[in-house]
């Protein structure tokens, strides 16, 4: 018989592949069926719509104007994918919650890298914002806009896997640490202690 395979690899490979086919999938279906800037289609109306944009930069437009982002975005996916799955070698074989998160984070960076190499491009489509009279000058007056700017499932995935790494290493890592077990800040720490 074979060796059994660990449920940290589990989580970590199926989270990696379901929102990786998940984001490739809808950021087709947008591109292919919503018209660039035009079309929309209204979920819950006054709050969430499916758009159709392209993002040149990062998020929030980050480097938008900048001649080689390109190079920058592929050479920072490329360090965040050893540093990911070297994170996750550390990890313990029965932690199924960072083998998941791990996992989220990794598929975001990939499936918006694909996006960047494909068409230089990433496709966003989530829209969420606000009709609400009485909110949009208070949104306004303290953001700056009354709308989120869009996004899509990569960046979903990379948002909620940041988010339970550092509740994991908040909130399980101190019983982990009582009974000897690496914590996910240790095994963050030690793979950038050995990139030094």
């Amino acid at each position: 018989m074979g060796a059994s395979v660990s449920r940290k690899a589990v989580w970590f490979w199926w989270t990696f592949l379901v929102w990786l086919i998940l984001d490739q999938a809808t950021k087709i279906w947008v591109y292919t069926n919503l018209a660039y800037r035009t079309d929309e289609i209204k979920v819950i109306p006054g709050f969430l719509s499916i758009v159709h944009a392209q993002n040149p930069g990062a998020a929030f437009g980050i480097l938008v104007d900048y001649e080689h982002r390109h190079w920058v975005f592929l050479a920072f996916t490329v360090v965040a994918v050893f540093v990911i799955v070297d994170m996750y070698r550390k990890v313990p074989e029965h932690d199924r919650l960072l083998g998941f998160a791990l996992g989220l984070i990794l598929s975001g960076a990939v499936g918006n890298a694909i996006d960047r190499v494909h068409k230089q491009t990433v496709t966003d489509f989530i829209r969420v914002y606000t009709d609400n009279p009485s909110l949009k000058p208070k949104l306004v007056e303290w953001f700056g806009t009354y709308e989120w700017p869009s996004f899509n499932v990569a960046d979903s995935a990379l948002l909620i896997g940041v988010v339970l790494f550092m509740a994991h290493s908040m909130f399980v890592d101190e019983g982990e640490e009582a009974e000897g077990t690496p914590s996910a800040g240790q095994i963050g720490r030690a793979s950038c202690r050995e990139r030094v």
